[in-house]
């Protein structure tokens, strides 16, 4: 169902817990350019120099917040784990428990063939919405809406809940050659107890492998099994 015109903005503000959006670039950020291309005699922008903008807003603050959890990791690592946050279905996802769909500007083609629900067009629009809130507000603002709307994302990245589970595949790997399960061991804690960060070994047979920090143990240990594993790749190529 399409939002009323006047609502559209009001209604994303509210959605995205933000207090401040300023309205036209809000508006753009929700015209899609299939509108644009039916409405020639209205002064109306579409999404797309908005979203070209939020791609790199997004990468920028994804970056920052997975550099900060993951205080050991390598730019390959990094750069692996911000793939698994900043893509098109991750976006669409939230872009949907937003419901940004109901609320876009679109042309009656691309509304007929069920642009409202087409992961591409979502993700874009998301992008352009956190750049209009980057416009508004600043870093500052944007950041607080990654934070909220990206939270179950890193949670998952860093805890193995998207599909990279590095501790199950690192035990059924070893239990697959024969060998003793993996055991984890904190080597480290450093940092006041609002921000600790913790370095996790991982062993096999008693042998120590990985080696690698966290914001908490379950952090560490995912990212430690992660390091293993790639070293057992590396090794087999």
């Amino acid at each position: 169902m399409e939002a009323p015109v006047r609502d559209r903005v009001v209604i994303l503000q509210e959605r995205l817990g933000v207090e401040e959006l300023e309205p036209s670039l809000g508006l753009a950020a929700l015209t899609h350019k299939s509108y644009c291309n039916e409405h020639r005699d209205e002064p109306v922008v579409d999404n797309e120099r908005l979203e070209f903008l939020g791609d790199a807003v997004v990468d920028l603050l994804v970056s920052h917040r997975l550099m900060e959890r993951f205080p050991g990791a390598d730019e390959g690592e990094l750069s692996k784990l911000r793939a698994l946050i900043v893509n098109e279905d991750a976006l669409a996802r939230i872009a949907r428990e937003l419901r940004v769909g109901e609320l876009l500007r679109m042309g009656r083609g691309e509304e007929l063939t069920g642009g409202r629900d087409k992961s591409s067009v979502l993700a874009d629009a998301l992008e352009a919405v956190i750049a209009a809130v980057y416009l508004t507000q600043g870093i500052a603002g944007a950041m607080a809406l990654v934070d909220r709307h990206f939270a179950d994302a890193l949670d998952g990245v860093a805890e193995g809940r998207s599909g990279d589970d590095y501790k199950t595949r690192l035990q059924e790997l070893v239990q697959s050659q024969g060998r003793l399960p993996p055991r984890y061991r904190v080597v480290a804690e450093d940092g006041p107890d609002h921000a600790k960060t913790f370095e996790v070994e991982v062993s096999v047979g008693g042998e120590v492998f990985g080696r690698a920090s966290g914001r908490n143990k379950k952090e560490a240990e995912q990212a430690a099994a992660r390091k293993t594993l790639e070293m057992g790749s590396s090794k087999s190529e």
